[in-house]
């Protein structure tokens, strides 16, 4: 789950949309992160053409405020229904990757096609104004939609998806989910972005990383320095999969050696989520 404010559900947390200047720290080039040879295997390296990053690849994380493309990271993770293709396109040209944040695991109002989820899916609220988690049990529902969501980051251009909320078992969504629940419904959304030629990344849910690593060609955390809780990312980095990480509370003296020892892609951010950033 993005930025929620520590760990813990926060309804009435103030969601500040200030745009700040992006830390110029960083420089794009060598390395594009593509895997060794492309081909995909049953160990989960990536099938022919879908993109693969390696640990250590530079990232910028904005999911509000005015896009700032001027920040020199290789990957850019942007929301997918507040970009065109055009902006995707511009990146490309730029030498970026992009990647497509989607909230999958859990509804939300103000989404063009909210209305489409039917009552029966809509659990809980998530701690974010407008949004409730879903019941992910209910695959003859979502799946259709989540393609549908899929489709229009593959038609916009994104390389890869960032699935949003996929630990719902972990939390109180108002519906008896199981860890089994889960690993079902993590893999059907990594397999339709892979369906679609594009590589998909396992958002926060630790404890099922050793189950999940193969099916993911990437990772994105936040604040596991906070709770200590980096070194379980390390089955993804010692697969040759890209770990990208965030921490909001911690100055990047507290976790940026620990970061660079374990070869994750990390960076300080505000809960916001805006265009400002320091890197280790």
């Amino acid at each position: 789950m993005r930025a929620l404010i520590p760990r813990v559900l926060a309804p009435t947390a103030a969601l500040l949309l200030l745009a700040g200047c992006a830390a110029h720290q960083d420089r794009p080039g060598g390395d594009d992160g593509r895997g060794d040879d492309g081909r995909g295997d049953g160990a989960g390296r990536p099938a022919a053409g879908r993109w693969q990053p390696r640990p250590g690849t530079s990232w910028q994380w904005q999911l509000s405020g005015r896009l700032d493309t001027s920040v020199p990271a290789e990957v850019y993770d942007i929301d997918g229904f507040d970009h065109p293709a055009a902006t995707v396109a511009r990146l490309h040209r730029e030498g970026r990757r992009v990647i497509c944040y989607l909230s999958t695991g859990a509804w939300e109002e103000f989404r063009p096609d909210a209305g489409r989820f039917p009552a029966s899916v809509l659990g809980r609220g998530n701690g974010w104004k407008g949004e409730r988690w879903l019941d992910i049990r209910r695959t003859d529902v979502l799946e259709p939609l989540m393609a549908a969501r899929l489709d229009m980051c593959r038609e916009k251009g994104f390389d890869a998806v960032e699935p949003d909320n996929m630990d719902g078992y972990k939390n109180r969504t108002g519906f008896p989910l199981t860890a089994a629940d889960q690993l079902r419904y993590n893999r059907l959304v990594a397999k339709l972005a892979h369906d679609r030629g594009m590589a998909v990344g396992l958002k926060n849910d630790l404890d099922q990383i050793p189950h999940l690593v193969a099916d993911f060609d990437f990772a994105v955390n936040e604040q596991c320095a906070q709770y200590g809780e980096c070194a379980e990312l390390e089955p993804f980095v010692a697969a040759g999969k890209a770990v990208f990480h965030a921490e909001y509370e911690l100055p990047t003296s507290r976790f940026c050696a620990q970061s660079r020892r374990l070869r994750l892609s990390s960076l300080l951010k505000k809960y916001e989520l805006g265009a400002w950033r320091r890197t280790c």
